[in-house]
């Protein structure tokens, strides 16, 4: 799945907009997909100046985003009414930085996929080497529903 397909599904855009491709969809069991991590990211400015880490929270974001992914897909969700929002998350660690230059492959595997709460487990790697691994919960909402 390129970015094009990726943004008919996700309502994010840049800056927050943390999927490049999809390279693996098994609906209702598991995702992979990938995040090219550049200097250009807008977070590098301040996290940290002359030595750029990528922020935890964008890992776990952008893990959150493929885990959307394969929540629309496998639920059949109409793309464009509906967006997947986070609804927790547990045993997040960090095991390695994420620099400029790395391409994040992301996964996440259905522990249970439903409209109500979903809950999937997630890996980040670069290079075959684990970055960061969390659980994930999210649930599926109108847009509609999301506007104040």
């Amino acid at each position: 799945m390129e970015i094009d397909e990726i943004m008919q599904i996700l309502p994010h855009r840049y800056p927050l907009l943390l999927v490049d491709k999809i390279i693996e969809l098994e609906l209702g069991k598991r995702i992979v997909g990938l995040k090219n991590v550049s200097i250009n990211e807008p977070y590098f400015q301040g996290h940290f100046p002359g030595f750029p880490l990528m922020p935890g929270v964008y890992i776990l974001e952008a893990l959150a985003q493929v885990g959307g992914i394969l929540m629309i897909k496998s639920l059949d969700l109409e793309i464009g009414k509906y967006a997947v929002v986070f609804a927790g998350i547990d045993e997040a660690r960090f095991k390695r930085p994420v620099y400029p230059g790395d391409q994040l492959v992301l996964e996440l595997e259905a522990v249970s996929l439903k409209k109500s709460l979903s809950k999937m487990k997630g890996i980040a790697k670069v290079n075959d080497q684990l970055v960061a691994e969390a659980v994930l919960y999210a649930s599926a909402r109108e847009l509609s529903q999301l506007k104040r």
